[in-house]
């Protein structure tokens, strides 16, 4: 019984740590973001330095898992609980690093660009944060109803993003001298989108957590 109880101590220590890896993404995000609007090379070049910390707690969480999983030689739901946190994790630190890739943008783009960032990427930013929250407590609470809701977040993410591509390509072909300034933009715009695909990954994870079955959220 003891060690049942550590091993449940284990779990739910492995599940906060995988809770706020989720909440770094979203500050992430929500930083870069803030940053590209306001050129703010200063926050831009820190987000930059700070990304070796989600990869190192990725590595933490997985490593964690995986000792756990040798250790113990769970099954059934507690085996798809470690499973489904070094799935997580691993989406997680990708996000960390679509928001990384907007400060790249931002420092590309420098203080005193040419153009005006596209209003509807605060708009995507937005839902992707929310996304985050939902995802959170789908995992926290085991909930596969967040998994829908994810999917249909993505879904309105994904038709912004169609939305700013086609008023970018517009833009470059009326302003061709702009064209490098205008592509980092719409790069930005690409990383929010995969951002939201990795949400919608995590909501799959969810699934197989708690049904023990795979599914495709993004079809």
């Amino acid at each position: 019984m003891q060690t049942r109880r550590f091993f449940n101590e284990e779990l739910q220590q492995l599940k906060l740590e995988v809770e706020e890896l989720a909440e770094d993404t979203k500050k992430v995000l929500t930083t870069s973001v803030e940053a590209l609007y306001n050129s703010d090379l200063k926050t831009a070049q820190r987000i930059i330095e700070e990304d070796h910390i989600y990869n190192e707690k990725e590595q933490h969480i997985n490593d964690s898992a995986l000792v756990m999983i040798a250790k113990q030689q769970p099954v059934a739901s507690d085996l798809r609980r470690l499973i489904a946190a070094i799935k997580i994790s691993s989406d997680l630190e990708r996000m960390a690093d679509h928001g990384k890739n907007i400060a790249k943008a931002t420092l590309f783009l420098g203080d005193d660009h040419p153009i005006s960032i596209h209003s509807t990427i605060k708009e995507m930013t937005e839902i992707a944060v929310s996304m985050v929250d939902i995802a959170v407590k789908g995992y926290h609470n085991e909930d596969i109803s967040f998994a829908r809701v994810l999917a249909e977040k993505d879904d309105k993410v994904d038709e912004l993003y169609g939305r700013v591509t086609k008023d970018l390509l517009e833009l470059t072909a009326n302003n061709p001298d702009q064209i490098q300034y205008i592509m980092q933009t719409a790069y930005t715009s690409r990383y929010i989108e995969r951002f939201a695909d990795h949400l919608t990954n995590i909501g799959e994870s969810i699934l197989y957590l708690v049904k023990g079955v795979s599914y495709d959220l993004n079809e």
